[in-house]
């Protein structure tokens, strides 16, 4: 099982970039704005937020999406706490996440808090409004003995053709069967590929508009 931690590079000062997948870790424009856009909007989040919600998510890298939910759970004032679990290969060194996150000021209350986490090993913690579980594993072979299910997915992988093992049909299979009934997934990418996996995984899938240079992105839903 994979669990070496990632090479980074940096681009433009402080853009993280994975050179094992030649990627950029979150928008050269605004990576705040795109989380917010795809991953929150793209679920209908915040408005679905209730008691007893849990997120899932494919690729936790930097942990900006996770950060950014955080902020936006904080807001909504749900009772209780938000289960966030989150996939991760390739996890980032501490000290590179820290420097990935200083380009956020609006996050670094949360970001300390999250960094001193990762630095004590991540796994399972408890951080009052948010309880995060970070699975550090190849993905096709945690996600199917995890057993939880998702109100909403960020599918967050590497794009498709540098990292075609987090969009592979198997897997969105998995997907769908750890999504509740009602439940959603949004990702950036609007491959034909990952659509028709997720199609034939079980999903309703639709394209939307995408975020900044990006023409479009997909959204899909687990029928009730």
């Amino acid at each position: 099982m994979a669990d070496q931690q990632s090479d980074i590079g940096w681009r433009d000062g402080d853009v993280p970039v994975s050179e094992r997948f030649q990627d950029p870790y979150f928008s050269l424009e605004n990576g705040l704005e795109e989380t917010r856009y795809v991953f929150l909007s793209g679920n209908d989040l915040p408005a679905r937020f209730a008691p007893g919600f849990s997120i899932a998510e494919l690729g936790f890298g930097t942990g900006l999406n996770f950060l950014t939910t955080w902020l936006a759970w904080e807001k909504a004032d749900i009772d209780g706490s938000l289960r966030f679990t989150s996939f991760e290969a390739y996890p980032l060194a501490p000290s590179d996440m820290a420097r990935a996150l200083s380009a956020f000021p609006a996050l670094d209350d949360r970001a300390a808090r999250l960094v001193d986490a990762v630095a004590q090993g991540g796994g399972l913690v408890d951080l009052g409004p948010v309880i995060l579980d970070l699975v550090i594993g190849d993905a096709r072979e945690t996600v199917p003995v995890w057993t939880g299910q998702a109100d909403a997915w960020f599918l967050d992988g590497f794009a498709p053709a540098r990292n075609p093992e987090l969009w592979e049909p198997a897997l969105l299979s998995q997907v769908f069967g750890h999504t509740r009934p009602g439940g959603t997934a949004a990702t950036y990418t609007a491959a034909g590929a990952v659509r028709r996996a997720l199609s034939e995984a079980g999903f309703e899938v639709w394209r939307g508009p995408g975020y900044g240079r990006k023409r479009h992105m997909t959204h899909a839903r687990r029928p009730l």
